[in-house]
């Protein structure tokens, strides 16, 4: 565990809140139950985190729309389907944050206390529902006041920083969270999205970026905002369904239903990324070369994660036990990697 002094207070609170050691139990194509005294489970959760700003009136508008696609983004850049030797979910890392974090033990759980890696349970109609939800369901885990008298501030003329909410707000993990910064002396709004796990490759991982900011653009300025035809239910469901899937998912979408996720991408949401990454200005040209390592990942069907299942049943067919596997996966794995060559385009073992 880190060093940072901040990292082992945590670790410490969210034992003392459980009062019990951490349970963690997965049930995908192989089951895992193991039991642990501390949060390093969470190493395993490595994430890349993208940043809108926006305006105060436009938060909810991309918030929304954010949510709303957190579970094409997991099916299409899932690529973590192994933890402990097991083969689980597509992108395990989704319910491993989940469990890694939880303060609760099965009590609260069934009085209905939130967790705090938290999908959300409503579509918002301002940044305000979300931290006033912050303060209604979440007590702090950090206890570190700061000196910033925030109203003084202002009557000042200047922006405070609000340190305490942010720290508080750093402790409550949504796949889409709201940020409130002070740069420079000038305030501003993020959303930040946590739901892409990290690689394969830095090509792959662009792609994924570029195919968030279209779309999320396309959807949170459309006319008919896509919220207004889908239950916030059913853009959680549709998270994990992906999680458990990658690739092979079936999701719910307005006007189609359930379908393949790639069916999805390719038929409805591809055009729409392209459409936004044009209204942020993207040259067309390279708009085009990052959508095309999407629409190619989803014409092979191999993302990260169905290229390590593959890969490592070859190799267990060969006679290697799993352990071997995996770890002569993991090597070709980093060689692949290093070629940053995208995943779509990786070869498996003859």
């Amino acid at each position: 565990m880190s060093a940072n002094e901040r990292y082992k207070v945590l670790n410490e609170q969210i034992f003392a809140a459980r009062g019990e050691d951490m349970r963690i139990e997965i049930d995908g194509a192989e089951q895992l139950l193991t039991h642990m005294d501390s949060i390093t489970p969470e190493s395993a959760c490595t994430s890349v985190q993208l940043h809108v700003q926006v305006s105060p009136d436009s938060f909810a508008n991309y918030w929304n729309a954010a949510q709303s696609i957190a579970g094409v983004q997991v099916a299409l850049a899932a690529n973590s389907p192994f933890l402990f030797g097991r083969q689980l979910w597509h992108e395990t890392r989704i319910t491993l944050f989940e469990q890694a974090t939880d303060t609760r033990s099965d009590e609260l759980k069934e009085q209905g206390v939130r967790p705090r890696v938290w999908f959300g349970e409503r579509w918002i109609t301002s940044v305000f529902d979300l931290f006033e939800e912050n303060l209604r369901y979440f007590p702090a885990l950090l206890p570190i006041c700061e000196d910033e008298d925030p109203l003084a501030v202002l009557d000042q003329g200047s922006s405070p920083q609000l340190a305490e909410m942010s720290l508080h707000n750093g402790t409550i993990y949504r796949w889409n969270r709201p940020v409130y910064d002070n740069a420079g002396g000038t305030p501003h709004l993020r959303v930040e999205n946590r739901v892409l796990p990290a690689g394969p490759t830095i090509a792959d991982v662009v792609a994924n970026a570029a195919f968030y900011y279209g779309l999320v653009r396309s959807l949170a300025e459309a006319q008919r905002p896509i919220w207004t035809q889908m239950s916030f239910t059913t853009a959680a469901e549709n998270l994990h369904e992906a999680a458990r899937k990658g690739l092979d998912a079936q999701l719910y979408w307005p006007g189609v239903g359930d379908t393949p996720v790639t069916e999805l991408i390719l038929r409805r949401l591809l055009p729409l990324a392209r459409e936004g990454l044009g209204q942020w200005g993207v040259d067309q040209k390279c708009a085009d070369r990052l959508l095309g390592i999407i629409e190619q990942r989803c014409l092979t069907g191999q993302n990260g994660a169905a290229w390590q299942i593959a890969t490592v049943d070859r190799l267990s067919a060969t006679g290697l036990d799993r352990r071997e596997a995996l770890r002569q996966m993991t090597l070709r794995y980093i060689e692949h990697m290093h070629s940053n060559d995208p995943v779509h385009s990786w070869s498996l073992v003859s």
